[in-house]
């Protein structure tokens, strides 16, 4: 499957952006998917993730009520939404998938594919 992520920009805190990311070549409904965030100098974290149909997601405890993940099977794609920006929320985040499992995990090796990343700048 191919993952492309867009939506990303400059954003003030407080403000709002949401992300999204589109699949191709699988059927996306077939996978688990989540978003992770990397900043400079950091390391790739988990932000959110939602299971197959949709109805079950796991947050990051950093966004979680800020944040809202949310899927289209129809359409093929992934969205993040975001609220109540913080400079801290500056970084490029990633869409991932799995075909394995049931639960939407936060760990980065459970996810096989990865997109090419949007990057998200809230200033202060």
């Amino acid at each position: 499957v191919q993952l492309q992520a867009s939506g990303g920009g400059l954003v003030q805190a407080g403000g709002s952006l949401r992300v999204s990311c589109t699949a191709s070549g699988r059927t996306f409904s077939t996978f688990i998917m989540a978003w992770f965030r990397q900043a400079p100098g950091k390391e790739r974290e988990f932000v959110a993730a939602i299971s197959r149909s949709g109805g079950t997601t796991n947050y990051a405890d950093s966004v979680k009520g800020r944040f809202t993940i949310s899927r289209d099977n129809a359409k093929n794609t992934l969205y993040l939404r975001m609220l109540s920006l913080k400079p801290e929320d500056t970084a490029v985040y990633y869409c991932a998938a799995t075909t394995g499992g049931t639960y939407p995990s936060s760990s980065y090796a459970y996810y096989d594919y990865w997109g090419q990343g949007t990057q998200v700048t809230v200033s202060s």
